[in-house]
């Protein structure tokens, strides 16, 4: 593991080490778990579409027929 050096606002240090006694854990491990889901989220390589969970694009406007030309109706 490697050791870094941060520089955040005492407050926000505060809160941390508040949250991490009340949860009986340390700053230490709250940073590092920031840091890891923000890397998976925003840095991470190793992430596919399936990964994402499903977002609802809201209510269906109207049924498609056989005819209906999906690409047409996405452009306009």
């Amino acid at each position: 593991m490697k050791t870094i050096t941060i520089n955040v606002s005492e407050e926000t240090y505060r809160v941390f080490q508040e949250y991490a006694a009340r949860n009986d854990r340390t700053a230490s491990e709250l940073i590092r778990n920031a840091m890891e889901d923000y890397r998976r989220k925003y840095l991470g390589q190793d992430q596919s579409i399936f990964d994402q969970p499903p977002i609802s694009a809201g209510k269906m406007l109207k049924d498609l027929t056989a005819e209906d030309d999906l690409l047409q109706e996405m452009i306009r």
